[in-house]
């Protein structure tokens, strides 16, 4: 057996990268709006004024991206009871312990499931709220209040995806051997088997 496994292609791979370096740029200029003391982000655009025209364009970009990275792996994200039961021994994932190990976890673990649908729900309600406070294009047509109301869901939904990103990329670091994935498209055969039996057993027909 091999000593690496493939687990994403180069176009997998480069969806990520493209979503990512999009959503970190959006936060960024994000906010700078959000308060007087982050204004200065607003230089990663180009300045204020680029940054008010570009951060809709580049949302809209982000989210095309991220619906097609979406739909190559929203399959492998549906929870299951083996992700109740994972959840449930949290600690000693967190601690490393040999419990979780036992379990037949698939591609992805029910923290990267929860990730990956929090992220879902995030880029959906910045689509929407977006749309609704793009002054240049559509605001005209909503009233004030509703306008207040989106700017609201707007920033709590780009904080709770700011947080999800944090950790995501935290815990691709606290776990060793899981960057090589998104780096050179495989990883470790027994880092899949003691992290994805499942999804290892899968691959290579072997337990």
């Amino acid at each position: 057996m091999s000593k690496f496994i493939p687990r994403y292609g180069v176009s997998d791979r480069v969806n990520h990268w493209i979503v990512a370096l999009l959503f970190v740029l959006l936060s960024l200029s994000g906010l700078a709006f959000f308060h007087p003391a982050f204004f200065f982000l607003s230089s990663v655009l180009g300045g204020p004024v680029w940054a008010r025209i570009l951060h809709p364009f580049l949302g809209l970009v982000m989210a095309g991206s991220f619906v097609g990275l979406s739909m190559r792996v929203w399959k492998e994200n549906i929870i299951k009871p083996v992700d109740i039961e994972w959840l449930k021994m949290i600690e000693e994932v967190i601690n490393n312990g040999s419990g979780p190990d036992k379990l037949p976890i698939g591609k992805y673990n029910a923290g990267q499931k929860l990730m990956f649908w929090t992220m879902v729900g995030s880029v959906a309600l910045l689509v929407l709220t977006g749309i609704v406070i793009w002054r240049s294009y559509f605001a005209m047509y909503f009233p004030i209040p509703l306008i207040r109301f989106a700017m609201l869901i707007h920033m709590l939904a780009g904080f709770t995806g700011i947080i999800a990103l944090i950790v995501h990329v935290y815990a691709a670091i606290w776990v060793k051997g899981t960057i090589r994935a998104m780096t050179r498209g495989s990883v470790d055969a027994e880092w899949a088997k003691h992290h994805h039996p499942e999804w290892f057993k899968e691959q290579t027909g072997k337990h």
